[in-house]
């Protein structure tokens, strides 16, 4: 059994570690869609909804917020197999959970940005009688997205490095595959952990540093 850092089981472990990174990225889409628009929802809903529709809402992303995401993944994953559909792939159970987990955290940056709006401008839209969808379309949302923006990216950020959960369900991401290559050769642990990191350095660092950007332009901005 291999001890040391070998060039060339590198080599030979980089093509599951790159099919890793790009499960990667294709559940940080889907969970990520999932996330922004679910988030939304949820923060419209406890802002505007009715009270039926609130108190429930609100008790479920609690729960949601305040428990681990293995926990929640695990839940699901059990739940799903046992009672719901046992041919449901992981990949589509953790992109979905996943996406769920951080909704509830995308929707505290878009209530604190519908929070931020001045009072005044809520009153206004009142004196003028301007309809809801009017309201919410042309003054609330758009204001809200621009405060809300750089925070809704760090979830994002935050969400990309956090699929490697989903490996204890079978999601075949980079810390999964380093796995199966290790079990198949006793070898390569510490170069497929290795480049699986630099891979995600590579892909968030640039990101991370353009939503630092944005936060600060926004922060010094005047809207």
């Amino acid at each position: 059994m291999q001890t040391g850092w070998s060039n060339e089981t590198l080599r030979e472990i980089f093509p599951a570690i790159w099919d890793g990174f790009l499960v990667v990225l294709q559940v940080t889409l889907v969970a990520g869609i999932i996330a922004v628009v679910l988030g939304l929802l949820v923060a419209v809903g406890e802002r505007n909804g009715p009270v039926w529709l609130r108190r429930p809402l609100g008790a479920v992303f609690q729960f949601i917020r305040n428990t681990p995401l293995l926990v929640q993944v695990l839940i699901v994953w059990t739940a799903t197999s046992l009672y719901i559909n046992p041919d449901w792939s992981a990949f589509a159970v953790g992109s979905t959970v996943l996406g769920l987990h951080y909704a509830s955290y995308t929707s505290e940056s878009y209530r604190a940005g519908i929070d931020a709006i001045p009072k005044g401008q809520w009153e206004a839209a009142t004196a003028l009688n301007l309809p809801g969808h009017r309201v919410w379309g042309a003054i609330v949302l758009p204001q809200m997205f621009r405060r809300s923006a750089a925070a809704v990216g760090n979830w994002i950020i935050a969400m990309f490095k956090e699929v490697p959960t989903l490996f204890i369900i079978g999601v075949m991401e980079m810390i999964a595959e380093a796995r199966a290559f290790q079990g198949q050769h006793y070898t390569g642990a510490v170069e497929g952990y290795t480049l699986a990191g630099l891979l995600f350095l590579a892909a968030s660092y640039p990101v991370a540093v353009a939503m630092r950007r944005l936060e600060n332009r926004l922060a010094k901005s005047n809207y």
